[in-house]
């Protein structure tokens, strides 16, 4: 749950809503909202690769969306899109490096924010919400919402975690967040949502919250079967994620909170493989003269 979420959009008719960034997730997001024309009644798709956005504009039928080039880690053109289009709503499904960028540039065009995922550096693999917490009492003053961690997880399990906490228990003291993937799409190694940013959240230490205090685990360290509803056992590793830390913050009777997310034996044999050859890094190299991040090389190859 966010901590800026402390003013509400009081509109039932959302009007002018901008979407950036046009990978999986931004699909889905476009797709979405033009189901909602009652509530968003201008929808525009920006991207730093505007065919993109126009791909996903010619595949929604039943309106109208307009499509944009724009740099996320751009201040400055971020504020001249907004300024020209005017949104009440900003949705960043861009990469999580690009959140503070986005959040500067709604400040300064006075627009509400909405994302899916918390901030990270560009050249660490570390998920943090104090940078973007820093940000709350500017959305504050400026009477604009700020929602961070809207996805998935985060975002429906803080939901369920709060409604739980509501209307189930008195206290929640033992939190543990399960996510399975129960498909099979058929490769030998495909990740569920960008390449890049999912390799970096597996490969990076585990941590999870018990008495007081964060507690650090090798990455994949820690892991045993759980039994999920319709699928059966699947095996299950200890990772950080990052609502987590706002469960913890704002349920302070919460003893223990952990995150658990299954990964089978081949794309764990895949990663380890990646891993040892130096596909995995996150550092700039040198390749015929030209500078290259192996993690974005293999994203671009990678299904």
């Amino acid at each position: 749950m966010s901590e800026s979420n402390n003013y509400k959009l009081n509109h039932s008719r959302m009007g002018k809503v901008l979407i950036i960034g046009a990978g999986g997730v931004g699909t889905v997001v476009a797709k979405k909202v033009a189901m909602n024309t009652d509530v968003f009644t201008e929808i525009m798709l920006a991207s730093r690769t505007k065919s993109k956005c126009d791909k996903i504009a010619s595949e929604i039928k039943n309106v109208q969306i307009k499509t944009a080039q724009v740099d996320a880690d751009n201040v400055e053109e971020l504020v001249a899109l907004f300024d020209s289009f005017k949104p009440e709503l900003v949705i960043n499904v861009a990469l999580p490096y690009q959140d503070l960028t986005i959040m500067e540039a709604c400040l300064r065009s006075s627009v509400n924010y909405l994302d899916t995922a918390n901030y990270e550096p560009l050249d660490e693999a570390k998920y943090e919400y104090s940078w973007q917490w820093a940000y709350q009492e500017r959305f504050r003053e400026a009477g604009l919402t700020a929602i961070l961690g809207c996805g998935f997880d985060p975002g429906v399990t803080s939901v369920y975690t709060a409604y739980a906490a509501k209307h189930h228990f008195d206290e929640i003291h033992y939190l543990d967040i399960v996510d399975c993937n129960g498909g099979d799409h058929h490769k030998a190694f495909a990740t569920n949502f960008n390449p890049e940013i999912n390799i970096r959240e597996i490969t990076q230490k585990g941590k999870y919250w018990e008495n007081g205090q964060w507690i650090e685990t090798e990455p994949q360290e820690i892991h045993k079967g759980l039994t999920y509803p319709n699928i059966g056992v699947r095996e299950s590793y200890l990772l950080y994620h990052e609502e987590l830390e706002s469960l913890v913050k704002n349920f302070p009777t919460i003893k223990r909170a952990r995150f658990w997310m299954t990964f089978g034996q081949e794309y764990l044999t895949h990663l380890r493989v990646m891993q040892n050859i130096g596909m995995t890094r996150i550092d700039p190299i040198m390749y015929n003269g030209v500078e290259i991040v192996p993690i974005q090389f293999l994203k671009a190859v990678l299904p």
